[in-house]
């Protein structure tokens, strides 16, 4: 526990102190944690006895990242006036993906593709979205929305955790999760729901409805993540994704949330800007 708590506490910080270094530290921290959960998705499926491309997808995974990424920098720098046809290489590096399966023996080519590509869909795709967030006010980079939407994250497993163990009677989904419960679920979005409220005091991009909205859409959409993610690894038979927090596990689940909510997120945010 003790362990568990002080990792958690050096990552609360470092994670809220990228927040504050500005736009391209922002960028650079959570391309490396985007990059960080793809390995640990490919590692997962080679325990599992596929043979995802590794590498090729290690590599187009960053690509991918950093060429939306750079479409918000050519707001912040207006000399990079053609930066955004950087999306374009991405054709080519795609296709790299089929071409190298040509030259691998393995039984099952096709598999190994749909596997590369699955890991860059449910990682990569998720953590530029969320990136997105930091420039979806169309006024610059700003770090008040990406920073509540993990603010309002954490409060919603926080409180299904409490919630959940002191009055948690009921399975939300017993076959993927077996710990989840409706009353943890109701009391995530309530606690949440209450964090969205207090971070519109502060936080004055939105109004407190579409803030507690933002939280509620967290609440279910993150708990959906959270499932996916638990009958990725039921599938597999692994407990945690990786080791590289102490006491936590991997990335991938300490961001298992994220990847389904935080595009939703920046589609409602979008409307509400555009």
């Amino acid at each position: 526990m003790k362990t568990r708590a002080i990792t958690g506490f050096f990552f609360v910080v470092v994670m809220l102190g990228s927040f504050f270094a500005g736009a391209a530290v922002y960028s650079i921290f959570f391309g490396l944690l985007a990059i960080v959960c793809l390995q640990e998705f490919y590692g997962l499926l080679k325990k599992s006895g596929s043979s995802p491309n590794v590498a090729t997808g290690l590599i187009n995974g960053a690509y991918t990242y950093a060429a939306f990424a750079a479409l918000f920098h050519w707001d912040v720098y207006p000399e990079a006036q053609t930066i955004h046809k950087l999306v374009f290489l991405l054709v080519p590096a795609m296709l790299a993906v089929f071409v190298q399966e040509l030259y691998r023996n393995t039984d099952k080519p096709f598999q190994n593709i749909a596997y590369t590509f699955l890991g860059i869909i449910f990682t990569i795709v998720p953590f530029s979205f969320f990136h997105a967030l930091g420039f979806v006010t169309n006024t610059g980079f700003s770090a008040h929305i990406p920073m509540g939407f993990l603010l309002m994250l954490w409060a919603n497993d926080t409180g299904a955790y409490l919630v959940g163990r002191q009055f948690g009677r009921a399975k939300l989904f017993e076959r993927h999760s077996p710990k989840k419960t409706w009353e943890g679920f109701i009391g995530g979005i309530i606690i949440s729901a209450i964090a969205g409220y207090v971070l519109s005091i502060y936080f004055k991009e939105l109004e407190w409805k579409q803030w507690v909205s933002m939280a509620i859409i967290i609440s279910v959409i993150g708990t959906l993540g959270d499932l996916v993610e638990s009958m990725f690894k039921r599938s597999i038979n692994v407990k945690d994704s990786g080791g590289i927090l102490p006491g936590h596990g991997g990335l991938l689940d300490r961001f298992d949330g994220l990847l389904l909510a935080a595009p939703m997120v920046f589609t409602y945010l979008y409307f509400i800007f555009n």
